[in-house]
């Protein structure tokens, strides 16, 4: 009887290691992110009211975004767009792993006092994914490859919602990769700026969000001015509005407003 179990258990052993083996090599998934980015207007009023009530405010506001805080599960990044933009006053950079948590936060920062004299001027909602093209070499920190935000410490970041055409997706494959490969050489002759990609299809009014973060103004523009003149260009259908962000600290941004 031994005998005949043998080889039964030998070709059990033998498939679970080649398992084993195929599970260490295999590529681990990358649970997506919730990726937010909120812009807010402060209404004239809330200028009017005391000052000692305002940092009140502030102070309140603050103290959600800090409660929210917790490291690789949900991030807010603060900016300030006064004097770049006339209709938003801030921006809410916020990374998470679901649409509930973005739905509470939101909530519980309109509930606060100041929330009360905010309008929200823009909101766009995006998901994480690998890139379905090859990257090739990317900057330090870059997520398009790998399907997973990890925001730098940059002082200035942009930020626009981004649709192509239909007739791009009608491309053949390969088509797309080459048009891709020269976006993609132009963005690597600019090591200072920093692309994070994210995917909105379904689950907002546009296709991608694209935020840029760097601490040299002048690459972003000379980036975009080059990509304008790529083939691929053809096939952009919207790249605006376009917010351009100062990062600072929650109470420096509130600060900022008045």
């Amino acid at each position: 009887m031994a005998e005949t179990l043998a080889p039964a258990a030998t070709a059990h052993s033998t498939h679970t290691a080649a398992t084993h083996a195929h599970e260490a090599h295999a590529p681990k998934e990358v649970k997506r992110q919730i990726v937010s980015f909120q812009f807010f207007k402060i209404m004239p009023e809330w200028r009017r009211l005391p000052a000692a009530e305002r940092a009140e405010h502030k102070q309140a506001f603050a103290q959600v975004i800090e409660r929210w805080q917790e490291k690789d599960k949900f991030v807010t990044i603060t900016y300030s767009t006064m004097g770049a933009r006339g209709d938003c006053d801030m921006a809410l950079w916020r990374i998470c792993y679901t649409v509930d948590e973005i739905n509470q936060m939101t909530a519980e920062l309109l509930a606060t006092p100041l929330g009360g004299y905010l309008q929200t001027a823009h909101s766009f909602l995006a998901m994480t994914k690998r890139s379905q093209y090859l990257i090739g070499h990317e900057h330090e920190g870059q997520s398009d490859s790998r399907g997973v935000i990890r925001p730098g410490g940059q002082k200035y970041i942009f930020i626009y919602p981004f649709w192509k055409t239909r007739a791009w997706y009608l491309l053949p494959a390969e088509e797309r990769q080459r048009l891709m490969a020269e976006h993609i050489r132009i963005g690597h002759l600019y090591p200072r700026v920093k692309l994070n990609t994210t995917y909105s299809f379904g689950l907002d009014d546009q296709e991608f969000v694209v935020a840029f973060e760097t601490n040299y103004p002048e690459d972003f523009l000379d980036l975009v001015q080059q990509l304008r003149e790529t083939e691929i260009s053809a096939y952009t259908l919207k790249d605006y509005p376009i917010f351009t962000c100062v990062r600072m600290s929650p109470q420096e941004m509130l600060n900022r407003l008045g």
